[in-house]
């Protein structure tokens, strides 16, 4: 992050040459040649590693690297609701934010984010290191409520902070939050932000954020949700206005960015994904989230932020 980047992005990353681009024999995006990149690598150490291919078997030689070929997730826009001080609020310097159950506000604000209840399970892999376990990496999520609004910064909501934390990836890479599913708003299809940072110490300080990406989630699972649980009504119609292909973030691909998930609404969900962190010049700008999908407003019911609305939710 840093004063000029607070969005996410990383100027460099448009114009960023990872070498494939000579070599292909057909047009594919950005986002698929970075895929490409990231499965490769990930497969080549595989090959190093075990005699087996098998997607998701695990090497016996150490314990800190995985022969499962991962993508390296594509850098997304942090969208006009961060609470990481760029526009506003600043959530990262607050006593607290470092917690995996960010259904409640905590400090000075009190109150409960409803909804069905979600883990969200992140994954890491730094693709620098082989593909070895993220360990000690730092994670800041944040995702809308039910009815579509964003913490400190929608109508009814700015004095509420909860579906923002930070958490610490384990010996396995690994981090888990305890949410609830978030909503579908207008023009943007449901999704979560995350931003992954080396060091705890940098998340707190809302600086150099390795990635900052988002996480699609499927469709079968959404309109399951929103059917289910009547506070999530405007969610059915709002997602009859989007589909992940005309998504203003994920319609150039969304192979790294989809979720699996588990479980019913009527006994909780869980959101897992792998995410591939590569070398910070490595991350590959999203060429689609730059501005709004044709015909899709992409904002949350409630209030603009500080300064206007930046593109891309």
């Amino acid at each position: 992050m840093g004063v000029a980047r607070r969005s996410g992005r990383d100027d460099g990353a448009h114009e960023h040459d990872l070498g494939l681009a000579h070599d292909l024999k057909v047009m594919v995006s950005r986002r698929r040649a970075l895929y490409f990149l990231g499965a490769a690598g990930a497969a080549t150490v595989a090959a190093g590693c075990s005699s087996s291919d098998t997607t998701g078997s695990t090497s016996t030689s150490t314990s800190s690297e995985t022969s499962a070929a991962v993508a390296a997730t594509p850098q997304e826009t942090a969208g006009p609701y961060p609470g990481d001080g760029s526009n506003g609020p600043n959530i990262l310097i607050e006593s607290g934010v470092v917690r995996s159950d960010i259904r409640t506000s905590f400090g000075s604000y009190s109150g409960v984010a409803q909804g069905v209840p979600t883990e969200i399970r992140l994954t890491l892999q730094d693709l620098t290191r082989g593909a070895a376990a993220g360990e000690g990496m730092a994670v800041y999520l944040w995702h809308c409520d039910r009815a579509g609004k964003y913490s400190l910064y929608s109508e009814g909501v700015t004095d509420q902070n909860y579906l923002r934390g930070v958490q610490v990836a384990d010996a396995s890479g690994s981090v888990t939050f305890t949410s609830i599913f978030p909503a579908c708003y207008d023009g943007r299809w449901p999704h979560i932000h995350f931003e992954v940072y080396d060091t705890l110490e940098s998340a707190v300080a809302g600086a150099n954020a390795r990635l900052t990406s988002q996480i699609a989630l499927p469709q079968d699972v959404c309109e399951s949700v929103y059917a289910y649980d009547s506070g999530y009504s405007a969610s059915t119609r709002n997602m009859s206005g989007v589909t992940l292909a005309s998504d203003n973030v994920f319609g150039d691909g969304w192979d790294a960015e989809l979720a699996k998930i588990s479980g019913s609404p009527a006994n909780g969900l869980t959101v897992s994904l792998t995410v591939g962190v590569a070398a910070k010049s490595q991350n590959t700008q999203s060429g689609n989230g730059s501005g709004p999908a044709p015909g899709a407003g992409g904002r949350p019911p409630g209030g603009t932020p500080p300064g206007g609305r930046p593109p891309g939710r």
